[in-house]
């Protein structure tokens, strides 16, 4: 693990006007703070179908990408990203789905065949 890598701590947000502005505190590794925001439209948010619950991972996401800039402290994501994303987590699903082996009908029961009804045994007696 790099030791000059800055870590990142949501300390909340405030949605204002359909926009959902999160905060972070930035540790260094000299235990220094310093204060981030990351803002994020939501608007566009369901447009892209990203949920709530993602959203303070992709802000902070922006932040490990962009902070090195010393003298920027307010970051946004963008349309651009959230395009980005919404392409890679279609990608995902699609994945998954041909991935999922197609299901096989239960043994010893022929496809359409009723689930409940008689039932013959060895001897050629049946059950009801």
């Amino acid at each position: 693990m790099e030791q000059s890598k800055m870590q990142f701590i949501l300390a909340g947000f405030k949605e204002v006007l359909g926009c959902r502005t999160f905060a972070f505190e930035g540790v260094a590794a000299d235990r220094s703070r310093t204060d981030f925001t990351v803002s994020i439209d939501l608007a566009l948010t369901r447009r892209y179908s990203i949920r709530l619950q993602e959203l303070p991972l992709l802000c902070r996401a922006v932040l490990e990408r962009a902070h090195e800039d010393a003298s920027q402290r307010a970051f946004t994501y963008t349309e651009e990203d959230m395009c980005r994303y919404a392409a890679i987590a279609t990608a995902r699903t699609e994945e998954a789905r041909r991935r999922k082996p197609p299901r096989r009908p239960s043994p010893g029961r022929a496809p359409g065949a009723p689930t409940v009804g008689p039932v013959v045994t060895a001897s050629d007696q049946i059950i009801y």
